[in-house]
């Protein structure tokens, strides 16, 4: 009986506990008569719009372009600026020279209530612009608009020169002329053939959306006569260089070529008939036929020994590399302002510009080698590369060029893949060599902020790269 009675306490006092560790467990919940207090979020404010530094939303904006033979004058006067602010504007030379802006480019104009101009904005690029201050006082500046970098990787075919080849993939046509100089030391850009190929890994720059250049090439395969040339870039002792699968360096004692784009129009040869003289005689080295202005680049880094106007060659510049080597350049437009008799040149520094002076049936670039006193064709020369990637360097230097050769062998696979080459007819419109070689001569100048002097060509299929 007592055992029945102590059994049935312990159950209950169990059950009791039990029930109290449940109801302990139980959320807390407020009664529905009791009210809750609410915190309404604050009002956020929208972001003010700015752009070139300026509050757009506080002011009337203008866009337009530059007219042919426009002025700054005609455009601010329209907008309440005086003629002696205009006047101030136009000393203020080494900031913003007004006789400078292009037909075709854009500006913006920043008004008030009243129509009265409170900053004129000139875009001279697509990144860089010039920003006119017109309140209490004038104040110019410059500024650049925020760029976009986007990784790409890109591939294609050459079916008849290189520009063409980046237009018909879509590529920017400006990479023709990155590649040529990152290769310029071992590939020969006038001598390609159809069916060489290329695959590149880069950044793409865009402002607002539109796509307005080339940033940094990581790397580059390039299979011309089917050999493949690897470019990998990298750092080091802080400088950033190009180098092989091997990890030799890209660069040489002496470029390729003296121009950056060209075709060969007369060789190397013993007994060559002169096309002005009209007879057969030695031509001991290589015509390179080019737009008249195309500038002209020392090969190899030297000394000025010549620089003067000869009946046959008219004006030539020749170099000293060093006790083995000269090099000389003839039937120039001009000389670059720096070179003198005695100068010092850098390889790839400007030292004249193509023209017909001279015994010349047109505009081209004569080039000539010497090996200790003989001549010999500049397209056999050897030229050892420079310092490799050092020991130290190896290891960081074999996991970036592993990872880089991978992805451009699976681009170089999709593109035979997708793009059989000699399978088919590419029938898009094309540039003809000579255009080419024009573009990428203006292209040199407009990069420089000199005027071409001539007329102008437009880059089929890409509007944005139109030079003027």
């Amino acid at each position: 009986m007592r055992k029945n009675l102590l059994k049935h306490i312990i159950f209950i006092l169990l059950g009791g506990g039990l029930i109290t560790l449940l109801i302990s467990s139980i959320p807390f919940q407020a009664q529905p008569n009791q009210q809750e207090s609410k915190v309404l979020p604050e009002p956020v404010e929208p972001e003010p719009v700015i752009k070139y530094g300026i509050s757009v939303d506080s002011f009337l904006v203008v866009k337009d372009k530059i007219r042919r033979n426009e002025n700054l004058s005609e455009i601010l006067s329209e907008y309440k600026i005086s003629p002696q602010t205009i006047e101030v504007i136009a000393k203020e030379k080494a900031v913003f020279d007004v006789r400078r802006i292009r037909r075709g480019n854009n500006y913006s104009i920043f008004c008030n209530d009243d129509t009265t101009a409170q900053y004129f904005v000139y875009e001279h690029t697509p990144i860089d612009y010039i920003k006119i201050e017109l309140n209490d006082s004038v104040q110019i500046s410059k500024g650049k608009k925020e760029i976009t970098k986007v990784r790409r990787i890109a591939s294609g075919f050459i079916e008849s020169n290189l520009w063409n080849a980046m237009l018909e993939y879509d590529i920017d046509p400006m990479m023709s002329i990155e590649l040529s100089e990152i290769y310029a030391w071992s590939i020969d850009f006038f001598g390609l053939k159809k069916g060489d190929h290329f695959s590149v890994i880069y950044e793409e720059e865009y402002v607002d959306t539109v796509r307005v250049g080339i940033g940094k090439i990581h790397s580059a395969l390039f299979n011309h006569r089917n050999k493949d040339f690897y470019a990998i870039s990298f750092k080091q002792d802080s400088v950033e260089s190009y180098f092989d699968s091997t990890g030799q360096s890209l660069r040489r004692t002496f470029l390729k070529a003296p121009l950056r784009y060209s075709r060969i129009s007369s060789g190397f040869s013993y007994n060559r008939l002169h096309p002005v003289l009209k007879i057969h005689r030695p031509h001991t080295g290589i015509d390179y036929a080019a737009p008249t202005g195309t500038p002209v680049h020392t090969v190899g880094d030297g000394v000025v020994i010549k620089k003067k106007y000869t009946r046959q060659g008219g004006r030539v510049v020749k170099i000293r590399h060093n006790s083995v080597y000269t090099t000389a350049y003839l039937h120039l437009s001009r000389y670059s302002k720096k070179i003198h008799v005695g100068s010092h040149v850098k390889q790839g520094e400007v030292i004249g510009y193509v023209g017909a002076t001279g015994l010349a049936t047109g505009p081209h670039l004569d080039f000539r080698f010497w090996k200790n006193g003989h001549p010999i064709n500049p397209l056999e020369v050897e030229s050892p590369p420079v310092e490799p990637v050092q020991k130290v360097n190896r290891e960081e230097y074999n996991r970036i060029r592993n990872k880089m050769i991978e992805e451009l062998k699976e681009a170089d696979k999709k593109l035979h893949q997708a793009d059989p080459v000699l399978a088919r007819h590419i029938k898009k419109k094309r540039t003809r060599d000579d255009e080419v070689m024009d573009l990428i001569a203006r292209y040199e100048y407009r990069r420089k902020d000199i005027d071409y002097p001539e007329g102008s060509y437009a880059l089929p299929g890409n509007d944005e790269w139109t030079l003027r």
